[in-house]
């Protein structure tokens, strides 16, 4: 599979994942369920790039609904690079075909492709970017974020498409935010033991060398133990799947969207429809989805989820209260192969352990050099300083 669904200019400067609507372009969020569809009118961030200058160069592929790993179950292939997974707006990037890419960070595949890749990317804290024109399946987490180059470049990206929007509910009331440089030397950063111990050795090496890194920079780097990551995991998967199952059930054939050539009645016309339209991957975060949603365990599944954010909420900022910046592994491997897809929702699951608290308490996260960095709300200044300065070390 190629990089792009749909090429609009090929003198384009950014890139723009197929979840996110361009004005009278086919978005299909990597779903046979969506094909067809072409948005009347294009995302606020879209359109903030487009007043600013910059052009799109088209739609990038994404795995179905943004819920696998970095792209592996779009419905047009997954893009692979030297026979290894790889992300298509990352690997663009990396290429240097585009200065940059608006990719949704629903459960983590933007930040595993970037550290796969080897480039920058940001999830900025929850409710400074629009999003308005996404295509959604997880409201309370997803965010678009920023893949660039270097943090110069996503930074410069960042400040063109952050600030309020009246269109989004999700959307915080700062008109713009700054995203000043802040100095390295003197900070405290913390490197979780949980998530580290649970990497790759190749991944680990990474982690080391960030770590010598920030200590030529003048910065303390602690190893701090968060006994949370494994419930965030959980309760994120819960939330997600949850999530997810009510924002698709509007994919049923009727109004727009894939619709079977053969049904009898409504109940045959949306079974035939979905099960044709969805991939695997996103037919069991459905079925899971509306499992803890059911009369006997929503109590027991969802509603225990909600408070396990609060917990993991309360327990980071602890954290971050005696740290400047966490660091931890993005994911587990610096290299993914394909698998069989019946494996999917396994794997998934097993890698959203590093991605998941970021995802789960909207604070940002950056991913740089292979490894993450999260900060507290607000902070997303001092991930890009970090990324910044140690970028500047091997320049």
């Amino acid at each position: 599979m190629g990089y792009f669904i749909n090429e609009i200019k090929s003198a384009g400067n950014i890139a723009v994942d197929d979840t996110i609507l361009i004005k009278g372009t086919p978005a299909t969020a990597g779903s046979k369920m969506l094909e067809n569809f072409t948005p009347l009118f294009s995302a606020e961030v879209v359109e903030r790039l487009e007043k600013s200058g910059y052009e799109i160069s088209g739609k990038t592929n994404v795995g179905e609904f943004g819920l696998d790993l970095m792209g592996e179950t779009s419905y047009f292939g997954a893009t692979e690079v030297n026979g290894k997974l790889a992300g298509a707006a990352a690997t663009l990037v990396k290429n240097g075909d585009v200065k940059a890419a608006l990719c949704v960070d629903l459960n983590g595949a933007p930040r595993r492709a970037a550290a796969v890749a080897g480039v920058d990317f940001i999830k900025p804290t929850y409710g400074t970017v629009s999003r308005y024109g996404v295509i959604a399946a997880a409201c309370s987490g997803e965010q678009i974020g920023v893949t660039a180059a270097d943090a110069d470049s996503v930074k410069e990206i960042l400040s063109v498409i952050a600030g309020h929007d009246s269109k989004d509910g999700t959307s915080l009331p700062a008109e713009k935010y700054d995203y000043e440089e802040v100095a390295v030397s003197g900070m405290k950063v913390a490197l979780v033991k949980e998530l580290y111990d649970l990497a790759s050795d190749a991944v680990k090496a990474n982690l080391d060398k960030y770590v010598e890194s920030l200590k030529a920079l003048g910065a303390t780097v602690e190893v701090v133990s968060l006994d949370c990551v494994k419930e965030a995991q959980t309760a994120w998967q819960i939330l997600m799947s949850a999530e997810t199952t009510n924002n698709l059930s509007r994919f049923d054939g009727v109004k727009y969207g894939h619709r079977t050539a053969d049904y009898k009645n409504i109940d045959e016309l949306y079974v035939k429809s979905r099960t044709e339209a969805f991939g695997f991957l996103t037919k069991a975060t459905i079925i899971y989805g509306s499992d803890v949603l059911a009369k006997g365990k929503y109590e027991a599944c969802y509603d225990k989820s909600l408070r396990i954010r609060r917990v993991v909420s309360t327990k980071v900022k602890e954290v971050l209260a005696s740290y400047d910046a966490i660091l931890a592994p993005a994911c587990k491997e610096v290299e993914y192969k394909a698998y069989d897809v019946l494996e999917s929702f396994e794997k998934v699951f097993e890698e959203s352990v590093f991605t998941a608290i970021p995802s789960i308490t909207g604070i940002p996260a950056m991913v740089t050099n292979g490894v993450q960095l999260i900060a507290d709300s607000y902070k997303d200044n001092v991930l890009l300083s970090i990324a910044k300065s140690v970028e500047g070390l091997e320049a």
